[in-house]
């Protein structure tokens, strides 16, 4: 149907060819107005001085009035729009008459009940018989869904693109099926390289976790809050512990009757700074505590002996699985040698016992870590390494410590300027090697065991 025949629904724009008087021009008015009354899209014309000529069944549901209140008007103002909106909707209307072709605009129309509608509009100019403009139609439609859809396409690649935190689409089987830039870079490898892969090739620590999270949410819905989950990722320099916050949604098919799942939408953030600051900041504020809860218990101590043991028992808490003190003893023809006087119960949970009431001197060889200690006066951080479990069993051996030792700390024991010996703590293949913040933590210990060794006068022995 060409321009002017859509448009042309009254005598005053006037159909395209002349007919003659009677019945025949009264029909075919008659069949035009119903075609345009069952089109689906909502349809008004103007004639030239913008007062409207025609308003179908469409434009009625749409806005609410009828096409006898909506015939006659001049434009939309006072009615179907905003007073502050009338003059420009009027003007983007009326231009189509000098326009060539159609003219798209989109603009807020008010309901009869007073409701607002977004719309978008097509208008075109109808010429009259003598090739001057006569009018212009106008067809319009509710644009909600069509401007839903551009929003949910635009929130798409945004996301996809310029997001800062992780995004990543799962198929039902647990593999991305879409990733983002922000995501490819937080786990190491090229956005199309992590597509189709499980997850266990993406990660090398946290997986378990991460798939359980990701299947209860393709079996039940979306958690209610978001999961903090701790995962390794491979890099060139090995692996690298991340935290990552994580949210997740369940993605089902809106064209099915019942919910299909399509997969699950993970969107995550990098908080392993955040995270790891609390936590230090929480294990600062436990060995704080713990160290001022066994000065409290010591002082309550009648035997300044058994004071040593209490610093020990309290400094193992969260931090060692044992813990060995050594006495120095200076022979005057000799090098050090230290003589054990504290203890930990070895594979057994136990307070700390004093021994070594014989003064005999541990068979430590050369270069061992606690002589080390002692000739330097300064803390030794040793390990066993990564290698086979059975050369870590020899390795703590050797050392004179229990076989299941990997990770050892040696603090010096100083009080008056003077070295009275050294304190060793030991931890197992379940835990992490030491680092610096437990050196410092294991000097405080060593500085008040000390100062109960001076008291109780177990000093090294000329």
């Amino acid at each position: 149907m060409s321009a002017s025949r859509r448009s042309g629904t009254t005598d005053e724009l006037g159909p395209d060819e002349p007919t003659e008087p009677g019945r025949e021009a009264s029909d075919g008015s008659d069949l035009l107005a119903a075609l345009l009354d069952g089109m689906d899209a909502a349809l008004c014309a103007f004639d030239a001085d913008g007062v409207v000529t025609h308003w179908n069944r469409e434009a009625e549901r749409i806005l609410g009035w009828t096409a006898a209140e909506a015939v006659g008007r001049h434009g939309f103002a006072g009615w179907a729009v905003r007073p502050a909106d009338a003059e420009e909707v009027q003007a983007r209307l009326m231009a189509a008459m000098r326009a060539t072709g159609r003219q798209v605009h989109e603009f807020a129309l008010l309901t009869k009940d007073g409701g607002r509608v977004l719309v978008r509009t097509q208008s075109a100019v109808v010429h009259g018989p003598d090739g001057e403009p006569a009018g212009l139609y106008c067809a319009f439609s509710e644009v909600h869904a069509q401007i839903d859809l551009e929003r949910s396409i635009a929130l798409s690649e945004a996301l996809f693109e310029n997001a800062s935190w992780g995004v990543v689409l799962v198929d039902a089987d647990l593999r991305p099926a879409v990733v983002n830039a922000h995501a490819a870079r937080a786990l190491g490898i090229g956005r199309t390289a992590a597509l189709g892969r499980p997850l266990g090739e993406l990660l090398a620590q946290g997986v378990e976790e991460l798939e359980s999270a990701l299947t209860h949410v393709l079996a039940q819905g979306a958690p209610p809050a978001p999961a903090e989950i701790w995962v390794a990722v491979r890099t060139p320099e090995g692996e690298r512990r991340r935290c990552w916050r994580s949210g997740f949604l369940r993605l089902a098919s809106p064209l099915a009757e019942e919910p299909v799942p399509l997969g699950v939408g993970w969107l995550f953030q990098d908080v392993t700074e955040s995270r790891q600051g609390e936590q230090e900041a929480a294990l600062l504020r436990f060995r704080c505590n713990q160290l001022h809860r066994a000065a409290r218990a010591a002082a309550e101590c009648e035997d300044p002996a058994e004071a040593v043991t209490v610093h020990l028992d309290f400094a193992l808490a969260g931090f060692a699985d044992q813990a060995l003190i050594d006495r120095v003893t200076e022979p005057a023809d000799g090098p050090v040698r230290l003589v054990r006087i504290a203890q930990t119960p070895a594979g057994t949970p136990g307070p700390a016992l004093l021994t070594g009431q014989a003064g005999l001197p541990v068979c430590y060889g050369p270069g061992h870590p606690a002589l080390q200690c002692a000739e330097r006066t300064g803390s030794v951080r040793s390990a066993a390494g990564t290698g086979p479990a059975e050369e870590a069993r020899e390795w703590a051996l050797a050392r004179q410590w229990p076989s299941d030792t990997v990770h050892a700390l040696c603090a010096v024991l100083r009080s008056r300027g003077r070295t009275l010996g050294v304190v060793t703590f030991l931890r197992t293949g379940g835990r992490s090697a030491f680092e610096r913040s437990d050196t410092a933590y294991a000097e405080d210990v060593a500085v008040r065991i000390a100062g109960a060794l001076d008291l109780a006068g177990l000093l090294r022995t000329e």
